[in-house]
């Protein structure tokens, strides 16, 4: 079947004697077992529970794998891969990744013995000079968050086997309706479910899927013993929210594809970042590997004030830190997203300040369009403030700190 059919299709109620047309909820923490001696298939809901197998099942679809784990959130999902290191060993990621994953990194993994090498991934050379003996995995995203920067994942993953190491691939930007990150060679694929799995931005989690069994069995132990699973109503949601995937990847990206042609023909902007532009310094790279370009656009004002003020003047983008789902929105990822990281690091990267993060979703085109050339145009490039090239990058964010959602 294909996956928009598999999607729909499936047995979300597997074993349920009443034939449910929707999965059941099985909220409950404990199961009634026949024997003191002898446990049956679920025991207590922490180490096992038939909603979230229902969805475990469905995501290993998707993934082409034979197992996948949902967790608590997408950090939970992250963290249980860094589980699987042991002390001493290194870890070599991208130096553009989501601020919360830079955080864990660099602020949990210290802590275990763990060590973290940045380098540009998108570089081969870089990236084959970065590795050292110690490497035991090497992490990076489908497509970067939010510079919208593509790595080779097939020369990642030969490097990883070359090594003895592992390649984890973070594919939320993307969904595996557009890339299927263990098709090319990585040996994990996470997503924060919280996104485009859901869709509908009223559940938090995060799914991990392997198809190596030594990795899969060392994951179902540390979800069981670190208690991060995802719960039943959770589950529950993001099944159903999961039946729309395809549809609403669908229409979210044919409308994204518009607005970042529209965005790209404007004179009054310092870039727009999307994959599928001809622009993109790793097109062809994309294009090899992915079905698509997803619905995420960056754009640069070319000041981080003007920025602001477009963000704040748009009608049908809320700001919000997340993105992903059905309704549009917007954020200033320097002061959101990734204000954990700190300035300094931000600048030693050439992470623009001024950069706005669209995520498009399945409102009318022509509207969102509208709206976005409406907030530009009301507040034009040099509307009496410095720019970007003027200011530091060293200047204090808006929001010192990250939330914990953020």
């Amino acid at each position: 079947m294909k996956t928009s059919t598999s999607l729909v299709q499936s047995d979300h109620a597997c074993g349920d004697p009443w034939r449910a047309t929707a999965t059941p909820i099985y909220q409950t923490a404990t199961f009634d077992q026949d024997s003191a001696e002898e446990f049956g298939r679920y025991d207590y809901s922490r180490s096992g529970n038939p909603t979230r197998d229902a969805l475990e099942r469905q995501v290993a679809m998707l993934e082409g794998a034979p197992r996948a784990f949902a967790f608590a959130s997408g950090l939970a999902a992250i963290n249980a891969v860094a589980g699987l290191l042991s002390p001493g060993d290194e870890v070599l990621a991208c130096d553009d990744l989501y601020g919360g994953t830079y955080r864990l990194f660099s602020g949990l993994l210290s802590r275990r013995g763990i060590s973290v090498r940045y380098a540009d991934l998108t570089d081969e050379k870089a990236a084959s000079a970065a590795i050292s003996p110690r490497t035991r995995l090497i992490y990076a995203e489908s497509v970067s968050n939010p510079l919208m920067r593509i790595c080779d994942i097939r020369f990642l993953a030969s490097l990883a086997r070359s090594r003895s190491a592992r390649l984890c691939i973070d594919n939320t930007f993307l969904s595996p309706i557009l890339m299927r990150p263990l098709h090319l060679g990585a040996d994990i694929v996470i997503h924060s479910a919280t996104k485009y799995l859901c869709g509908h931005s009223d559940v938090t989690a995060g799914t991990v899927a392997t198809c190596d069994d030594t990795i899969a069995h060392n994951l179902a132990f540390i979800q069981n013993a670190e208690g991060a699973g995802l719960g039943p109503q959770d589950s529950y949601l993001l099944l159903r929210g999961m039946k729309t995937l395809d549809l609403r990847i669908e229409r979210q990206q044919r409308t994204a594809e518009r607005i970042a042609r529209s965005l790209h023909a404007r004179d009054d902007l310092d870039g727009v970042l999307y994959p599928g532009l001809p622009s993109s310094p790793h097109a062809a790279r994309h294009a090899s590997q992915a079905s698509g370009n997803g619905a995420v656009i960056c754009v640069r004002t070319g000041d981080s004030g003007r920025s602001r003020r477009v963000v704040e003047s748009l009608s049908l983008f809320p700001i919000r830190v997340s993105f992903g789902g059905v309704q549009s929105s917007a954020s200033l990822p320097c002061c959101m997203s990734h204000a954990s990281i700190p300035p300094e690091v931000r600048a030693s990267r050439h992470f623009p300040e001024d950069l706005i993060r669209l995520s498009i979703g399945i409102e009318d085109p022509g509207d969102l369009l509208e709206d976005l050339t409406a907030a530009l145009d009301a507040h034009p490039r040099g509307e009496g403030h410095a720019s970007t090239a003027e200011s530091s990058l060293h200047a204090k964010p808006a929001i010192t700190s990250a939330s914990p959602c953020s």
